[in-house]
């Protein structure tokens, strides 16, 4: 959802975002579910009127791919008159399809303050790049990778980036790449999934978007085994152990440290 302006802690609440239309998506996002992120253009966060023109995106994101939707409002209060229930099945919501992929940067200073640090150097870097399709977001997770970046709607998200290595990766997605030292995996699968398509990626030296189809997981003991499909049939699977750190690590620039999981691949079947 577009919303000018400063952001707090928690976006949502922490915003002129008229109060009903704040909690509307809080409920959306508790019964569909989806995740809320509100946006704003590079440079433009100071300067915004309750009463300006908004965009707002509806997408859906799967391991084979996604979509993606825009409405276009006169009033932000225009949202409550959309029903967004068909999104849970992912279906149309009756918004103008998106064609090209949006970029999204976290700059959600309040949130943490490397999102601000990182994240806004990389923002007025592939706005220069890419135009409007590059929007600031609230926070999306995983603050210890500033500059955080999104790419929609395929879901696939990369971490530790600045401007030349951001604009590297946006160059790559848009050649259905994926540029492999910098990314953080897909929306669509769970963590243990996303750490053995790195695996599974970095020993086939597969980067392209749909170079591998992930076909389920079991558990064999204590250890996760996720099996794919190479894009010419071939089947391959990565054996991982999920452990959590001995010594805490911090999860946030802000914030305490914590016992983050530790991914380590304990064999790759071919």
């Amino acid at each position: 959802m577009e919303q000018p302006g400063a952001w707090g802690p928690d976006a949502l609440t922490g915003s002129a975002l008229p109060p009903e239309v704040a909690e509307r998506l809080r409920a959306w996002a508790r019964s569909l579910p989806a995740r809320v992120l509100l946006l704003r253009r590079p440079s433009t966060a100071a300067r915004a009127r309750a009463d300006e023109r908004r965009s707002a995106y509806v997408g859906w994101t799967t391991p084979s791919g996604g979509w993606l939707e825009r409405l276009a409002l006169d009033d932000v209060r225009d949202l409550l008159a959309h029903d967004l229930s068909p999104l849970g099945e992912g279906r149309s919501v009756g918004g103008q399809p998106v064609t090209d992929p949006l970029y999204l940067v976290c700059t959600n200073g309040r949130h943490d303050p490397c999102c601000a640090e990182y994240g806004r150097p990389v923002a007025h870097a592939l706005a220069e790049v890419v135009g409007e399709r590059l929007w600031e977001c609230s926070h999306v997770g995983g603050d210890r990778f500033a500059g955080n970046l999104v790419c929609l709607p395929d879901g696939v998200f990369y971490g530790h980036l600045d401007p030349v290595t951001a604009i590297r990766a946006v160059e790559a997605h848009e050649d259905r790449r994926l540029l492999l030292d910098h990314w953080r995996g897909s929306s669509a699968l769970p963590f243990v999934v996303q750490a053995a398509e790195a695996f599974v990626r970095a020993a086939l030296d597969q980067d392209r978007l749909g170079a591998l189809v992930f076909r389920g997981a079991d558990r064999v003991g204590e250890h996760h085994r996720v099996r794919f499909e190479v894009a010419d049939g071939t089947p391959v699977a990565a054996v991982v152990a999920v452990t959590q750190r001995n010594v805490p690590v911090g999860m946030t620039c802000a914030g305490t440290g914590h016992r983050a999981p530790h991914y380590d691949l304990v064999a790759l079947e071919r």
